[in-house]
């Protein structure tokens, strides 16, 4: 299906790749690992036509369907729905056509667009965007949100959800996981596993390599080499292959040492002259074997804390959440506990939560549920809004949040940053320190706006090491690490005497790392008793049984510079006992009106669902447009009130639905 050959690229003058000549059989899921800068997206720009090889050429059989994930987003008005259906292009041509005549009470245009859907079997484009949404994190409500209202990251995450909706024959897709949480990186293992083409797959997570590919690509010292079998196969056939290598070099030499001593012996004697001959042709021949030039590991650390106190920092009966920008308008009557009068939105109640030294803590839960709002509640970045936070006078923590990367100075340097924080240190104490970091000699003067996402990682994570904290509080710190540095920062973190709270889609990291767990799901922390393989289980369990009961979905907000989970100016409140059913609360005869309502909202916006599903299943029989055309007519027109009534039921749900959460 793709095949390289005798292909050569070239960054300036730095050989990326040289005789290259592979072939991809179409169906196989290829995981191409390196390190950073060894040329793997390059690779991917020549498969996908926009960077040239600078020797061979590469080929695609046929007319072969290419899919891969924008690096940008535009700051569209488009609702994210839209935009990933978009993803399509036959299929959004018709759902826009069908749309602009409807708009415009054109029937005929209406009956076109119907039958060119239903010949693409496109009438349930919408729902398969819902899922993929759904499966990458977000919640339904944010599905018809524009798409220049989510931020950065959550962009990326549509662009990675277009792509899949994408008709190919070949997906490539570059550090998918990246700016996931664990949660929808559970969720894309199962979709991958079930795209029925070609994946070619850059990551640096190794267990989603595992679980998803059957063959490894790795690019090193500007060769590629294809292993069967997932990332783990290959380290076992890599290192299996370097062993013979040195067996067969160390045998070579000792043969050529050997043939050197005779020639060297016996070249001037006339009676072993043709022996010195034959030796001399037998040493030409020899292969040549290379000695294995092992690949310089890696090696950081974070070192010892000049104090380590046993209790570090603890959280009693806390709640944990967000103060509004400007508070609401409220019934002054609400209860207290909801903080609704000061404009507060509390995601996580009633929590209990401790560190002690030497602590190695993984939090797990779903998307949005509140993971991030505790890590900075433990840096005291967010004020409490209930309960008490209790720390140790000589407690230092060190934090790299999601955002800590992008916070580094435009224009600044390695020593720059270190300077900035230690103003007092010599400049050579300070290049000392970098040194181990791996920005030595020049590098440690250059611009981080040169430096690679992976380099402005391990900056991060070095001016932390600096400060010589007591507790590490991790939230999703390998984003843009390769492999290499990922096991050098678990031997670091391994090491490391202090306290660690973790949060992570890395599970190969958490795994090596973490021996405890706790789960923050539902407004709720609490310890998890089993392992990363049980709380997928848990996981599934929990969407099926959700799915079954019919819960409407969370309401959420997802954007511009705000947790998933939270409005921007945080207009909801989790944890409403009103609406978790809570034994305790007691609501009011208007409450129980309003939750009447809601039940039968509920049960009008799932029989008109029906009906249109019904009236879709119509209008996608090709039999229909040779009928007469009243009858069109009269199935549009009835397919279109449906549509309008389902829409305006859907409005009131959510109003009523605000105000039962609001009070």
């Amino acid at each position: 299906m793709l095949t390289f050959r005798n292909l050569a690229l070239r960054r300036g003058e730095q050989l990326l790749l040289s005789d290259v000549d592979l072939s991809l059989h179409a169906g196989v899921r290829v995981g191409v690992v390196g390190r950073n800068g060894c040329g793997k997206t390059s690779l991917f720009a020549v498969v996908q036509g926009d960077l040239d090889p600078d020797r061979g050429d590469m080929e695609l059989s046929g007319r072969v369907r290419i899919a891969s994930v924008a690096q940008e987003t535009p700051h569209l008005p488009d609702p994210a729905v839209d935009f990933v259906m978009s993803g399509d292009a036959l299929v959004w041509a018709a759902i826009k056509a069908e749309r602009d005549a409807m708009a415009a009470e054109d029937y005929e245009a209406v009956a076109v667009a119907h039958q060119r859907l239903a010949e693409l079997q496109a009438y349930d484009a919408e729902a398969r965007a819902a899922r993929l949404l759904h499966g990458l994190g977000f919640p339904a409500i944010t599905h018809d949100k524009p798409v220049g209202e989510f931020s950065g990251g959550w962009r990326v995450r549509l662009n990675l959800a277009r792509a899949l909706m994408t008709p190919s024959d070949l997906l490539l897709l570059d550090e998918p996981t990246n700016h996931l949480d664990l949660d929808a990186v559970l969720w894309l293992e199962d979709w991958l596993l079930n795209y029925p083409g070609t994946l070619l797959i850059i990551s640096h997570d190794r267990e989603f390599l595992d679980g998803v590919t059957s063959h490894t690509l790795h690019l090193h010292d500007a060769r590629a080499k294809l292993y069967t079998g997932n990332y783990t196969s290959f380290e076992r056939q890599r290192s299996e292959h370097l062993r013979l290598q040195q067996i067969a070099f160390e045998k070579e030499q000792a043969e050529r040492e050997h043939l050197q001593k005779f020639i060297a012996r016996f070249k001037a004697k006339a009676s072993k002259a043709k022996q010195a001959q034959s030796r001399m042709k037998r040493l030409a021949k020899l292969a040549g074997t290379e000695a294995v030039r092992a690949e310089h590991a890696l090696h950081i650390s974070f070192d010892p804390p000049p104090k380590l106190p046993f209790s570090l920092v603890r959280l009693n009966h806390l709640d944990a959440g967000y103060r509004a920008a400007a508070p609401r308008e409220v019934d002054e009557h609400l209860p207290g506990e909801l903080n609704s009068a000061r404009g507060e939105v509390t995601i996580l109640r009633n929590v209990g939560f401790g560190l002690e030294a030497g602590d190695r803590v993984a939090l797990l839960g779903p998307n949005g549920a509140g993971k991030s709002t505790l890590v900075k509640t433990l840096t005291g970045e967010l004020p409490l809004l209930g309960g008490e936070r209790n720390v140790h006078g000589d407690l230092r923590i060190g934090y790299f949040a999601q955002h800590t990367v992008e916070s580094l100075r435009s224009g600044a340097t390695p020593m720059d940053h270190l300077r900035d924080i230690a103003p007092e240190a010599s400049t050579q104490d300070m290049r000392s320190f970098l040194g181990r970091w791996y920005f030595s000699g020049q590098r440690a003067f250059q611009s981080v706006d040169v430096f690679s996402g992976g380099e402005r990682a391990r900056l991060a994570l070095s001016l932390i090491a600096w400060r010589k904290p007591n507790v590490l509080l991790l939230d999703e710190p390998t984003n843009h690490l390769d492999l290499d540095m990922r096991e050098a920062l678990a031997e670091a973190l391994s090491d490391f005497d202090g306290a660690i709270v973790l949060v992570s889609h890395d599970r190969h990291l958490i795994g090596l790392v973490c021996d405890t767990f706790w789960r923050v799901a539902d407004g709720r922390v609490e310890p998890f008793e089993g392992d990363l393989d049980e709380y997928a289980t848990w996981l599934s369990a929990r969407a099926n049984k959700s799915a079954a009961a019919g819960e409407p979905a969370r309401v959420a907000e997802v954007t511009a510079g705000s947790e998933p989970g939270i409005s921007g100016v945080a207009a909801r409140t989790a944890g409403n006992p009103k609406l978790k059913g809570n034994p305790k609360a007691k609501p009011d005869q208007s409450t129980s009106r309003r939750q009447q309502q809601l039940a039968k909202l509920e049960a009008r916006l799932q029989a008109s669902a029906a009906e249109l599903l019904v009236l879709e299943g119509q209008l996608a029989d090709p039999g229909l447009y040779a009928a007469e055309p009243q009858a069109l007519t009269g199935l549009t027109n009835r397919h279109a009130a449906v549509q309008k009534s389902h829409e305006a039921l859907e409005a009131e749900w959510l109003d009523l639905y605000g105000q039962l959460e609001a009070g």
